[in-house]
Protein backbone atom coordinates (compact mmCIF):
# COMPACT_ATOMS: atom_id res chain seq x y z
CA UNK A 1 0.00 0.00 0.00
CA UNK A 2 1.48 3.70 -1.07
CA UNK A 3 1.82 5.77 1.57
CA UNK A 4 1.08 8.74 -0.88
CA UNK A 5 -1.96 9.92 -3.25
CA UNK A 6 -0.81 12.09 -5.20
CA UNK A 7 -3.32 15.00 -6.05
CA UNK A 8 -1.83 17.15 -8.55
CA UNK A 9 1.34 19.24 -6.33
CA UNK A 10 -0.34 18.08 -3.38
CA UNK A 11 0.24 14.75 -1.97
CA UNK A 12 -2.55 13.33 0.37
CA UNK A 13 -1.03 11.22 3.23
CA UNK A 14 -3.34 8.46 3.70
CA UNK A 15 -3.77 8.50 7.46
CA UNK A 16 -6.60 7.44 9.25
CA UNK A 17 -8.84 9.48 11.61
CA UNK A 18 -6.51 12.60 10.14
CA UNK A 19 -6.42 15.00 7.30
CA UNK A 20 -2.47 15.70 6.58
CA UNK A 21 -0.99 17.23 2.96
CA UNK A 22 2.05 17.73 1.67
CA UNK A 23 3.81 19.69 -0.70
CA UNK A 24 6.75 18.83 -1.63
CA UNK A 25 8.78 21.96 -3.08
CA UNK A 26 5.97 24.91 -1.83
CA UNK A 27 9.06 26.91 -1.85
CA UNK A 28 11.79 27.06 -4.89
CA UNK A 29 14.83 26.29 -3.49
CA UNK A 30 17.01 29.43 -4.17
CA UNK A 31 14.02 31.13 -2.27
CA UNK A 32 13.60 28.45 0.55
CA UNK A 33 17.99 28.97 0.95
CA UNK A 34 17.98 32.05 1.07
CA UNK A 35 14.98 32.58 3.47
CA UNK A 36 17.00 29.68 5.47
CA UNK A 37 19.66 31.99 6.17
CA UNK A 38 17.79 35.21 6.81
CA UNK A 39 15.72 33.11 9.62
CA UNK A 40 18.79 31.25 10.85
CA UNK A 41 20.51 35.08 11.90
CA UNK A 42 17.54 37.08 11.89
CA UNK A 43 14.85 35.27 14.48
CA UNK A 44 15.06 35.95 18.16
CA UNK A 45 16.34 32.12 19.41
CA UNK A 46 15.61 30.60 22.91
CA UNK A 47 16.12 27.96 24.53
CA UNK A 48 14.00 27.16 27.46
CA UNK A 49 14.26 24.79 30.11
CA UNK A 50 11.48 21.66 30.38
CA UNK A 51 10.52 20.14 32.89
CA UNK A 52 10.31 15.81 32.69
CA UNK A 53 9.81 13.86 35.62
CA UNK A 54 10.11 16.40 38.07
CA UNK A 55 13.91 17.61 36.99
CA UNK A 56 14.55 20.45 34.82
CA UNK A 57 16.04 19.94 31.14
CA UNK A 58 17.48 22.62 28.58
CA UNK A 59 14.98 22.09 25.41
CA UNK A 60 16.58 19.60 23.16
CA UNK A 61 16.58 22.73 20.01
CA UNK A 62 15.40 26.75 20.28
CA UNK A 63 12.36 28.21 19.74
CA UNK A 64 10.67 31.68 18.85
CA UNK A 65 7.67 32.76 18.97
CA UNK A 66 6.31 35.39 16.53
CA UNK A 67 2.31 36.80 15.88
CA UNK A 68 0.08 39.75 14.62
CA UNK A 69 -1.30 40.06 18.27
CA UNK A 70 0.20 39.40 21.89
CA UNK A 71 -1.40 36.40 22.60
CA UNK A 72 0.64 34.28 24.21
CA UNK A 73 1.23 30.19 23.81
CA UNK A 74 1.70 27.58 26.23
CA UNK A 75 2.93 24.06 25.67
CA UNK A 76 5.10 21.70 28.09
CA UNK A 77 4.93 24.20 31.12
CA UNK A 78 6.35 27.05 29.01
CA UNK A 79 5.03 30.36 27.97
CA UNK A 80 6.16 32.08 25.49
CA UNK A 81 4.95 35.74 23.94
CA UNK A 82 5.35 36.80 20.86
CA UNK A 83 7.70 39.17 19.21
CA UNK A 84 6.11 41.25 16.11
CA UNK A 85 6.02 38.89 12.61
CA UNK A 86 8.98 40.04 10.24
CA UNK A 87 8.95 40.50 6.84
CA UNK A 88 10.02 37.30 6.11
CA UNK A 89 7.40 35.40 8.21
CA UNK A 90 4.78 37.46 6.28
CA UNK A 91 6.16 36.55 3.30
CA UNK A 92 6.04 32.99 3.90
CA UNK A 93 2.69 33.44 5.86
CA UNK A 94 1.04 35.11 2.49
CA UNK A 95 1.84 32.24 0.56
CA UNK A 96 0.79 29.41 2.83
CA UNK A 97 -2.77 31.63 3.31
CA UNK A 98 -2.90 31.45 -0.54
CA UNK A 99 -3.60 27.95 -0.66
CA UNK A 100 -4.65 26.76 2.91
CA UNK A 101 -7.64 29.05 3.04
CA UNK A 102 -6.99 30.26 6.42
CA UNK A 103 -5.68 33.04 8.23
CA UNK A 104 -2.58 32.61 10.78
CA UNK A 105 -1.80 34.89 13.63
CA UNK A 106 1.07 33.01 15.15
CA UNK A 107 4.15 30.84 14.07
CA UNK A 108 6.33 28.67 16.21
CA UNK A 109 8.90 28.82 15.28
CA UNK A 110 11.94 25.61 15.94
CA UNK A 111 15.88 25.54 15.35
CA UNK A 112 17.02 21.80 15.04
CA UNK A 113 21.00 22.83 14.99
CA UNK A 114 22.02 19.06 14.11
CA UNK A 115 20.55 15.63 14.84
CA UNK A 116 21.10 15.74 18.29
CA UNK A 117 18.13 18.42 18.26
CA UNK A 118 14.67 16.45 18.26
CA UNK A 119 11.21 16.98 19.40
CA UNK A 120 9.28 13.93 21.51
CA UNK A 121 6.27 12.55 21.04
CA UNK A 122 3.24 15.29 20.98
CA UNK A 123 0.10 16.33 19.89
CA UNK A 124 -0.31 19.95 18.78
CA UNK A 125 -4.29 20.20 21.30
CA UNK A 126 -3.64 22.86 23.22
CA UNK A 127 -6.68 24.68 24.10
CA UNK A 128 -5.52 28.18 22.94
CA UNK A 129 -5.38 26.41 19.31
CA UNK A 130 -9.53 25.39 19.42
CA UNK A 131 -10.89 22.29 17.76
CA UNK A 132 -9.60 20.85 14.90
CA UNK A 133 -6.68 23.20 14.66
CA UNK A 134 -4.88 23.58 11.27
CA UNK A 135 -1.43 23.52 11.60
CA UNK A 136 0.58 24.75 9.02
CA UNK A 137 4.31 23.13 8.88
CA UNK A 138 6.81 24.80 7.06
CA UNK A 139 10.73 23.28 6.48
CA UNK A 140 14.24 24.74 5.31
CA UNK A 141 17.67 23.63 5.91
CA UNK A 142 18.25 19.68 6.78
CA UNK A 143 15.36 17.26 5.74
CA UNK A 144 14.18 15.38 8.83
CA UNK A 145 12.16 12.14 9.36
CA UNK A 146 8.73 13.17 10.46
CA UNK A 147 7.39 10.61 12.33
CA UNK A 148 3.37 10.02 13.16
CA UNK A 149 2.13 7.55 15.45
CA UNK A 150 -2.08 6.88 15.78
CA UNK A 151 -3.34 7.37 19.83
CA UNK A 152 -5.45 4.37 20.27
CA UNK A 153 -4.58 2.06 16.73
CA UNK A 154 -1.20 0.16 16.16
CA UNK A 155 -0.81 2.55 13.29
CA UNK A 156 2.91 4.70 12.86
CA UNK A 157 3.79 6.93 9.50
CA UNK A 158 7.05 8.65 8.69
CA UNK A 159 8.02 10.84 6.34
CA UNK A 160 10.90 13.02 5.12
CA UNK A 161 10.41 16.47 5.38
CA UNK A 162 12.30 18.18 2.55
CA UNK A 163 14.06 21.56 2.35
CA UNK A 164 11.09 24.06 1.09
CA UNK A 165 8.22 22.12 1.75
CA UNK A 166 4.83 22.47 3.63
CA UNK A 167 2.88 19.85 5.63
CA UNK A 168 -0.56 20.86 6.58
CA UNK A 169 -2.32 19.21 9.43
CA UNK A 170 -6.14 19.71 9.94
CA UNK A 171 -9.13 18.41 10.77
CA UNK A 172 -8.93 15.75 13.72
CA UNK A 173 -4.70 15.10 13.31
CA UNK A 174 -4.53 16.44 16.50
CA UNK A 175 -7.10 14.59 17.94
CA UNK A 176 -6.38 11.46 16.94
CA UNK A 177 -2.35 11.60 15.81
CA UNK A 178 0.98 12.21 17.73
CA UNK A 179 4.04 13.29 16.09
CA UNK A 180 7.64 13.66 16.35
CA UNK A 181 10.94 14.86 15.27
CA UNK A 182 13.39 11.79 16.25
CA UNK A 183 17.25 12.10 16.99
CA UNK A 184 19.22 11.41 13.88
CA UNK A 185 22.76 10.30 14.26
CA UNK A 186 23.23 10.62 10.42
CA UNK A 187 22.43 14.36 10.72
CA UNK A 188 24.72 17.18 11.54
CA UNK A 189 23.35 20.06 9.78
CA UNK A 190 20.33 22.53 10.72
CA UNK A 191 17.02 22.46 10.03
CA UNK A 192 14.82 25.35 10.98
CA UNK A 193 10.29 24.59 11.37
CA UNK A 194 8.01 26.87 11.31
CA UNK A 195 4.34 26.07 12.42
CA UNK A 196 1.56 28.55 11.40
CA UNK A 197 -1.34 28.16 13.58
CA UNK A 198 -4.54 30.10 14.73
CA UNK A 199 -4.49 31.74 18.05
CA UNK A 200 -7.47 34.21 18.61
Amino acid sequence: MDLFASQNDCIQLKIPDGDVRYYPSFFQKKIADQLFRTLKESIQWQQDDIKVFGKLYKQPRLTALYASNKNTYSYSNITMKPHQFTGELLLIKKEIERISSETFTTCLLNLYRDGQDSNGWHADNEKELGPEPVIASVSFGEERFFHFKHKTKDLKQKILLQHGSLLVMQGKTQENWLHQVPKSKKTTKPRINLTFRIIR
